[in-house]
């Protein structure tokens, strides 16, 4: 249905029908039209509601589907993976958490014995300055009376 057939058939002004449009197109949304939406901007609740939108159409029916909103099937189903893989959390993923962490509790040891060694000697080094000093001190003491 066209926007002018739309807009007599429910009393409505063309140009607010259009606003409309543009404005559900900025949020995202699928809307029809002859230009083809940037899906690279539609917000995550858009992409989902698409993905439930297809989700019971068959091949055939999510391809019209797609030209009619200007779409790729491809897209569409990618975005579905991502919405079932965020709601998955498998034994996998979380048995890579695990050692990760385990590895970045070891990391962080090391680093901070590391760290202790590096201070220990640095406070001898000052240690020994400050004993240099005093020592250099007394030697021009000693030269001086003598």
């Amino acid at each position: 249905m066209t926007v002018s057939e739309l807009a007599k058939m429910e009393g409505i002004s063309e140009a607010t029908l259009y606003n409309w449009r543009n404005q559900a197109k900025l949020r995202g949304r699928v809307v029809p039209g002859a230009k083809p939406n940037n899906t690279d901007q539609w917000s995550a609740q858009a992409k989902l509601a698409t993905v439930i939108e297809t989700a019971s159409l068959s091949e055939a029916q999510l391809n019209e589907y797609c030209r009619e909103k200007g779409l790729f099937v491809e897209q569409v189903k990618n975005w579905k993976d991502a919405s079932l893989a965020g709601f998955q959390t498998s034994d996998a993923q979380d048995k890579v958490l695990k050692q990760q962490s385990k590895a970045d509790k070891l990391q962080i040891k090391k680093l901070e014995k590391e760290l202790r060694r590096k201070e220990k000697a640095l406070a001898e080094t000052a240690a020994l300055l400050v004993l240099r000093k005093k020592l250099d001190a007394l030697w021009e003491n000693n030269d001086a009376d003598d």
